[in-house]
């Protein structure tokens, strides 16, 4: 095997060390402009919830009513494991 593909198996594995430590930040928030100007959350899960600006403007204006209906329902509603 060459140096440079010694390199690069050293530099891969660094990388894939990194990401895993990062992944162990869950729970943590972070929001972002997707490319088509959308706001997209990240942590909540695999994937990130994106919507546009007036998707979440109107989804926060019932952030109560969601409250109150999880609240109502919490017995009917499932808690998605942390580690999943």
């Amino acid at each position: 095997m060459s140096d440079d593909m010694k390199a690069e198996i050293e530099r891969l594995r660094a990388e894939n060390e990194a990401l895993k430590n990062k992944k162990s930040t869950s729970g943590t928030l972070s929001m972002k402009v997707s490319e088509k100007g959308a706001l997209s959350i990240y942590g909540m899960g695999r994937f990130p919830v994106t919507l546009y600006k007036e998707q979440w403007i109107k989804l926060l204006g019932i952030a109560d009513e969601i409250k109150k209906f999880i609240a109502d329902n919490g017995d009917r509603l499932k808690v998605k494991d942390k580690d999943n």
